[in-house]
């Protein structure tokens, strides 16, 4: 059996049946499954069950991307904490007393501080007021979050190897925004090859679409298992 692809499959599914099945087909080849907050907001824990056992124990990626005052994100942390995420997202945006305060609440979990999101360009940080440009903006909140306690942190890879020379080995690097060669964008601004994000210092790729929206997806996942695999 070749080695698990450093991948999380995102489950963002319209029922648990389909996301339970999709946690199945790609379970023998990728290392993660990502439950986002469509997903978890209709499913809840279910849905973290279901992506753990039907893909045969893989490592969830809880992704709920939390942002609110300290003593909330502390709450919410702790409201999730039984589920035993590998992974829990919060926005870096928040401040560094935000993320301590997740940190606190998850000693198991690698709390992933996001960046900025992949589907904003550089004009749509300006209209939020977000100092740019994305890459300077990345490297300042993964600093911050790292500094904060964060253990991983979620950048684009376009951002990845900036980032990289951030925050120094031993943080992991969590890039959404990845498509094979010729796969569509979608709603995606700043995007890469599987191949290329982790050339560029990525230690998991998120990839949704390209994998659960193809006819086969297992065929697509060990496609895509394969080819990282020889790269």
């Amino acid at each position: 059996m070749s080695p698990l692809a450093p991948v999380a499959v995102a489950l963002d599914g319209p029922d648990l049946v389909t996301v339970t099945a999709w946690a199945g087909a790609a379970g023998p080849y990728v290392s993660t499954m990502k439950v986002g907050l469509e997903t978890f907001l209709r499913d809840g824990d279910a849905a973290v069950r279901a992506a753990r056992e039907a893909s045969g124990g893989r490592d969830v990626f809880l992704d709920l991307k939390l942002h609110d005052i300290p003593t909330t994100v502390a709450g919410a942390a702790r409201s999730v904490a039984h589920l035993e995420p590998a992974y829990l997202t919060v926005h870096a945006s928040g401040g560094a007393a935000m993320v301590r305060a997740a940190v606190a609440e998850l000693p198991a979990t690698r709390v992933a501080a996001v960046t900025v999101l992949t589907s904003l360009s550089e004009d749509d940080l300006a209209a939020v007021g977000l100092l740019g440009p994305s890459l300077d903006a990345a490297r300042r909140l993964a600093a911050l979050a790292v500094g904060a306690g964060a253990l991983a942190v979620v950048c684009s890879p376009q951002e990845v190897a900036a980032v990289r020379a951030e925050v120094g080995d031993g943080i992991v690097l969590i890039t959404p925004g990845v498509r094979p060669a010729g796969a569509a964008v979608g709603d995606q601004s700043r995007v890469a090859t599987p191949e290329q994000a982790l050339a560029d210092g990525a230690d998991l790729l998120v990839i949704g679409r390209p994998i659960t929206g193809a006819p086969d997806v297992a065929v697509a996942a060990a496609a895509i298992a394969g080819a990282l695999a020889h790269r």
